[in-house]
């Protein structure tokens, strides 16, 4: 799997941007994963922002952004979304996307677990090269 984002820039706090995550699969489909979104700020360690699995559509998100930002994917344009809205000083960072396989051996995960999981990890099968963003106050 390859991971691509795109989305990121220079805004101000309180205005809105969308980052995307463009996914290439060899062999298996999207539903075989989850999918996630991290960050990581200057001088800080890298953190989790929210997750989603593709099995079931089940989300997660750090309490940092939850009501502001809003994970989605699309099957059909194997792209994962973050919508990031009321933006502040603190959301700046690189932001990286991430899949991990989740469907082994015919077992296909379901619940709110899975994407709880891959974030609370962090260690997915595939990191994405990430996109900076930048909000000024």
């Amino acid at each position: 799997v390859q991971l691509v984002e795109s989305g990121g820039g220079l805004v101000q706090a309180g205005e809105s941007l969308t980052l995307s995550c463009a996914v290439s699969i060899s062999g298996l489909t999207f539903d075989d994963y989850a999918f996630g979104w991290f960050r990581q700020a200057p001088g800080k360690e890298r953190e989790e922002v929210s997750c989603i699995s593709s099995t079931d559509g089940a989300t997660y998100y750090a309490d940092s952004v939850a009501g502001r930002f809003t994970i989605s994917s699309n099957k059909a344009e194997n792209t994962v979304f973050l919508q990031m809205n009321n933006l502040k000083p603190e959301d700046t960072a690189v932001y990286y996307c991430a899949a991990d396989r989740v469907v082994v051996g015919g077992f296909v995960p379901k619940g709110d677990y899975v994407p709880k999981q891959l974030c609370s990890e962090q260690t997915p099968e595939r990191w994405g090269q990430g996109t900076r963003v930048t909000v000024s106050s």
